[in-house]
């Protein structure tokens, strides 16, 4: 029997980079307005905020350069799975972003904090990902395609 990973991968690229993508989008006020039910935060500032809830022990502006940081990896893991290009580089690095961030959760908010949402489930299918070595439809494909 041939085990095929080519629709389950793409499947899970494809969730795991709209999980790095949308909430970036919600932080910089593209999923709609603060406040209006829609988002998380709506803008940076409130993203902000919430990033300093989960690091107390920080300033403000340490706050935006570890909120600043994360989202600029946010985004190049986000396109990264969803593209397929350097997927395993990638699967690894939604692995270390996300068990970082539950850790943080857990320390500011309780050990249920992250299982309000999916982060364990991130990581998981991040490491899970990182295992595989065919990735039909992707860059990595293409790129590596013998002669």
């Amino acid at each position: 029997m041939k085990n095929s990973n080519g629709i389950p991968q793409l499947f899970l690229r494809i969730a795991l980079g709209l999980g790095f993508i949308l909430p970036v989008m919600d932080r910089i006020g593209l999923m709609g307005l603060p406040g209006s039910g829609k988002v998380a935060w709506g803008d940076w500032e409130h993203f902000i905020d919430y990033t300093n809830t989960l690091i107390p022990f920080a300033s403000r502006s340490v706050a935006n350069i570890f909120g600043l940081t994360a989202t600029i990896a946010e985004v190049i893991i986000g396109i990264c799975l969803i593209a397929g290009l350097k997927i395993k580089l990638a699967a690894i690095g939604a692995a270390l972003i996300t068990a970082t961030f539950a850790v943080f959760m857990i320390f500011a908010s309780g050990i249920g904090a992250p299982f309000q949402y999916p982060v364990f489930v991130f990581t998981g299918g991040a490491l899970l990902l990182s295992t595989l070595d065919n990735f039909k439809w992707s860059l990595d494909t293409y790129i590596n395609k013998p002669n």
